[in-house]
Order: C-alpha cells, then structure tokens, then sequence
C-alpha cells in the first residue's frame, strides 16, 4: 500500500467518525428536546388541573376547612354582644343493648338498680320509664345534654350499655329569656319558630357562619320586660302577658316578650304549646289606645282645631238601634283633652264622625293595620280589618278600638309614628348600623306629633296613666280595656288589658306595650281589671328599670311643655 492509499484511507476514517459524532449530537439534542417537550405537556396539565381545583371544587375545600375550624352554626347575640344561641360539642347519653354482645343479657347489674344510678345523676328522669326501657332492651337516648361531670359519673355505673357518643348542640345560656325571638333547633339541626328560623340559611352557610349576628335586643331590657310582665301577670291570675319596646327613630325592638313562655333548651309537648307569639301573631281589640291615633288623625286632617271646643258627653249615642256609650258619665260636655284623660268613647266617636269614614280609615292604612305587622320573624297575625267600605257605627267603633283587631307589635309600631315626628317605619330583629335606620312614609304632620306627646303627656299625669308616671321619665301613654269577643257577642268577664307608652315625651325614644290577656281583681290590682290598675303599673315599673340601661336618665327639671293645654282641664293650671 502506497502512501496515497494510507493517506486517503485515513481521511476517510475521520470523515466517517465526524458524521457518527453529529448523528449522536442530533439524536441527543432531539431526547433533550422530547424530554422538555414532555415535562412541558406534564407541567401545563398541572397548572390546568390546578385551575380547575381552584375554580370547581373551590366550595368543597373551603366547607372541609370550615367543618374543621368554625362551629355547625353561627352564634347570635343582642346588640351588645351577649351570646344569645351558641354552638357547642356535648355528650349524650345513648342506650345500645348490643353493647354487651348479648342482647338478650344487655346490663351487667339490674335495670331498676341502673335507672335508679342514672335518676341520682339526672334528677329530672322518669325512673320507671327508664327501668322498662334498659328491661326491654329498647335502643335510643336516654338524656341530651349531658355534662362532662355527669358523663364521668355515667361512666363510673361501669355498664358498657350506657355509651355516651359527642354531638354538637345548640344552646342558649340565657335559658329561657327571649324564646319568642330566638326559637330554637330542631334535632335536624334546622332552626324553627323565632330569628333561628329566619337566619337558618346564614347561620350553616360555611362563608357566615363565623361571624355572630347581632339582633337588635338588649338582654338587660329584655330580662327587665320579661320579669314586670311576669310579675303583672302572677299578681292578677292573667292568662297570659305580652310587651314590646321599641326605638321609635329606627324601629328596632330592643325587647319583645310572650308569656307564658317556653325553654328553647328543653323542647317537649309543653314547650310546644307555648310557642304561640302574643306580640306579634295573635290579634286583639285593643280598645282605648287608639283613641289617641283618632285624635292626631283629626288634627292632621283641621277637624280639630280649637282643643276648648266642648263636645256632648251625658248621653249615648244612638246609631240606628246601637249606642255608644261611656263606663260612667264624666261629664256633661268635654273638650278633647278631657276627653282624651278621661278615655270618653262617645267624644271620640263623635270627632271620628266629624272626621269621616275614608279619612280614618286612610290613617289605619297608612300606619300599617291593615297587613301583617313588618318584622322579620315568621309568625305575624292578619289583622281582623273591617274593610274597603266603612258605614258610620263602624268608623265610630273603629275610633275606639272596636271592630278592628291587630297585633301588639301594630300598635307599637303607630305609637311611634305618633310621637317620633310623623313617620311610620317597619319594626326590626336586626341591629342596624347608624343612620342606616330605614326612610319610613309621613302619616303625621310634626305638628300634629308634638300635639300628640302634650296630649299623652297629660294622660299620664291627670288621667288614666297615673300608674305609669315614672318619677322623672316624662312617661306619656294611654290606656286600653277591651272585652274579648266570644259567643253571641263580648264577654264582659274577660278583658284586654293594654297600656301603650312613650318616654320621655319631651324627646320621645322608646315605645312600651304592655298587655294582660285576661286579668282578673286581685288585692295588688285593687280588685280592679282594667288597663289603669294592671298594664299601666308593669310601664311604670319597667320604665325606671330600662331608662338609664337605654341612655335616659331621670330629670326632674325638664318636661314637654303642656302649658297652653293644662287650663283646659280642671285642677290643671293649680
């Protein structure tokens, strides 16, 4: 082999050995590049799959964490924090025969024995009920709510029957104050009869149920209302009581009460009875305390102007065969004032007269009397309405609380439309913020509101409302004694009781109902049923009470300026 040939065959060598050494770079770049091709493919998934997480399952995680972190249902509270209904893990006492592995041998010592163990822990259980129950092997609860010492001393009996499963449960640890309002849960864990009902939704919603809802109540007002109704109530063997306070700027209730009332920790068949709410499902006549609603809807409309003008007053009158008449002659003849102090059914049928049918009944419209009352809890009451057409005996009647029935919460919701200016709102549960109070509709002219306080104002300090003059309040109001309708006609023996108030008048705040459903003469009502002698001492007693709580502190030294009206009634200008 000549040179030429080595040499040739060694170019040859290294041509072939650089084509080898671009073919592996290229294959190895290509796996390079298939490799990130892949780990992109597989990275871009990732993120798409981490958005669809985000957006579609978003829900289930938050409620996953929610479940873990924040109670079944949210707490509520009164406007100033205080818990009202909470959500706390609790121990039940649960029966299971088949603990024991032998159902027909369930207990290691006597039924009676156990029953009688479990009845020195829980001293409100049936003994016997529970004895034939742990007999007969029958599964099921056997108490709820039971406490951790009581759960410790359950299982110190030593039978493995007796188990004592976790549950979350609801409570109120104000007992039974309030029920009305609050209603209560029901084994499903779904709120029933009260605000527990109303904000069902929101108290399991996961995003609010961490955060409690203020309701607009006050406790301390709330526990003072409860306890002069209850007192009222006792004292004149009453069948019942009822009471409202309200803030007559922005509606809201600061205290709403029924009586008898219910435990909403302890739902039995006793407790379901009286879940029925006077204040705002149960309508009634409430007789003289819509007197003074006539009145200021005369005055709005100029019927009345001249408050010395006299009206006749010795003598019923006579409406085709009927009669209106007053309890005892007053008077011969009586100026509004008068009228208004001494509650005279016959001045103020006459002045509804002078007012007219559509006028009165525009009124009651506008003041909301003919709908359910306006406030968020589920049971309101349809009032008894007297129609699109009144002839005159019904104008008549209707001026005086006859004829017309409507709930508590209706008339507290005109008084302060009477005395707040002349603007009626709808009554709340809700705290509301400042100034977030609603606008409301005029029925009232100012004047006529001013008018109104004067007027109330003398009520109680010469009138039917002395029992309700709460030394230095400048309480106003006007009393209200109905007799129930039955059959073939009304029952002189049972009465409604009703005091509607305002205070102080010189600045009206508040509204007060206070209502007994039948009263009876008693020595603490000096043997007497009506409004003056019963509803109208539980105001004057509440008042004092609630006043300083609420930001009105007695003062001696101011009042509603009643100056150019006091010489109109006798003894008024000494």
């Amino acid at each position: 082999m000549n040179a030429l040939t080595v040499s040739t065959a060694i170019s040859s060598g290294r041509v072939r050995l650089v084509s080898i050494r671009q073919q592996s770079l290229t294959v190895a770049r290509m796996r390079v590049l298939w490799i990130a091709l892949v780990f992109m493919i597989v990275a871009s998934a990732a993120i798409v799959r981490i958005g669809v997480l985000g957006l579609t399952d978003r829900a289930t995680i938050v409620t996953s964490l929610a479940d873990a972190l924040l109670p079944p249902r949210g707490e509520l509270t009164d406007r100033n924090g205080a818990p009202l209904a909470r959500a706390f893990p609790a121990y039940a006492l649960w029966y299971n025969p088949e603990a024991m592995g032998d159902p027909k041998n369930p207990l290691v010592h006597d039924a009676a024995a156990v029953a009688a163990q479990l009845k020195a822990i829980f001293p409100d259980l049936d003994e016997d009920d529970v004895a034939s129950r742990l007999a007969a092997g029958k599964k099921g609860y056997i108490q709820r709510r039971v406490l951790p010492e009581q759960a410790n001393r359950v299982q110190a009996i030593g039978e493995l029957a007796l188990e004592l499963p976790q549950e979350k449960d609801r409570h109120y640890p104000q007992g039974s104050m309030g029920a009305h309002v609050l209603g209560y849960v029901d084994a499903a864990g779904n709120g029933q009869v009260g605000m527990e009902q109303v904000l069902n939704d929101h108290l399991r919603d996961p995003a609010t149920r961490g955060q409690p809802v203020a309701l607009s109540i006050d406790l301390r007002a709330q526990g003072a209302l409860e306890d002069e109704l209850r007192r009222g109530m006792l004292s004149t063997n009453a069948m019942g009581a009822a009471g409202i306070v309200l803030d007559v700027d922005s509606g809201e209730v600061l205290a709403l009460a029924s009586l008898p009332e219910f435990d909403p920790n302890k739902i039995d068949a006793a407790g379901v009875d009286l879940m029925f709410n006077r204040v705002t499902n149960q309508v009634y006549e409430l007789g003289s305390t819509f007197k003074p609603l006539t009145v200021a809807a005369a005055i709005d409309a100029g019927v009345v102007r001249d408050f010395s003008k006299r009206y006749q007053a010795n003598r019923p009158l006579k409406i085709g065969r009927f009669s209106i008449r007053d309890s005892h002659t007053i008077g011969a003849s009586l100026n509004v004032p008068e009228a208004l102090i001494h509650s005279s059914n016959i001045v103020t049928a006459t002045i509804a007269d002078d007012l007219g049918p559509k006028r009165l009944r525009q009124t009651m419209i506008d003041l909301g009397m003919n709908e359910r009352p306006y406030i968020e809890l589920p049971a309101k009451g349809f009032p008894i309405w007297p129609g699109d057409n009144w002839p005159r005996l019904r104008n008549m009647t209707v001026s005086y609380g006859h004829g017309i029935a409507v709930t508590p919460l209706h008339l507290a919701s005109a008084y302060a439309a009477m005395v707040n200016g002349g603007v009626w709102r709808p009554a709340t549960m809700r705290k509301l913020a400042p100034g977030a109070a609603p606008k409301g509709r005029r029925v009232f002219k100012a004047s006529t509101s001013y008018r109104m306080r004067q007027l109330l104002r003398m009520i109680a300090i010469y009138g039917t409302g002395k029992n309700a003059d709460a030394a230095g309040f400048r309480v106003g109001g006007k009393t209200g004694s109905a007799e129930k309708p039955g059959a073939g006609g009304y029952r002189r023996s049972s009465l409604v009781s009703t005091f509607a108030a305002a205070f102080p008048m010189d600045k009206p705040r508040y509204v007060i109902i206070a209502m007994l459903d039948e009263p009876k003469g008693t020595t603490a009502s000096s043997f007497q049923r009506t409004a003056a002698w019963n509803a109208a001492p539980i105001v004057g007693r509440l008042v004092p009470r609630i006043g300083p709580i609420l930001g009105v502190r007695p003062d001696n030294t101011r009042d509603v300026d009643i100056s150019d009206l006091r010489p109109l009634i006798p003894g008024g200008d000494e």
